[in-house]
């Protein structure tokens, strides 16, 4: 039996050759006996289904495959939601957090800017350009703070 197509395995699977072979032998064992005729052997060499039947399968298949796509794009949707959700709850304890430690103690935004400017110190001193600064700069906006005024 040879079938061309997507959908070929599927259709082999539901519907076997020894089956349609064995039904059809059993139709004509018994059509035989009516004419006192006795049937020895039966024997399909080849068969074809037709063309509304193959493509009726074929769109059995296809809306199987949709359905499966979209409960795959639902779940990731729940998915995405779900993700979104928690980093906002996040970023909001976060900002709850930083709140805090800013009430708490104020070296908190010098601390901030302490590491704010020695990230930008490394980027710019691991850039290939050459950067110039005036003197007044090189402290990178530091030279108003009073470290001793915050220990950390």
């Amino acid at each position: 039996m040879k079938f061309c197509g997507p959908f070929e395995n599927e259709i082999t699977n539901c519907y076997s050759l020894q089956k349609v072979s064995a039904e059809i032998r059993d139709v004509l064992n018994k059509s035989a006996a009516n004419f006192n005729i006795a049937l020895d052997d039966v024997s399909i060499t080849s068969l074809t289904f037709g063309k509304e039947f193959t493509s009726a399968i074929e769109a059995k298949q296809i809306a199987a495959q949709e359905a499966e796509r979209a409960k795959y794009i639902v779940e990731k949707a729940e998915q995405d939601k779900k993700g979104a959700i928690i980093r906002a709850q996040g970023e909001a304890k976060s900002a709850q957090l930083i709140g805090e430690a800013i009430a708490k103690n104020e070296s908190f935004i010098t601390l901030r800017r302490i590491e704010a400017a020695r990230e930008i110190a490394q980027t710019i001193s691991n850039s290939v350009n050459t950067v110039y600064l005036n003197a007044g700069d090189l402290l990178l906006n530091l030279k108003g703070i009073n470290l001793e005024k915050c220990k950390l």
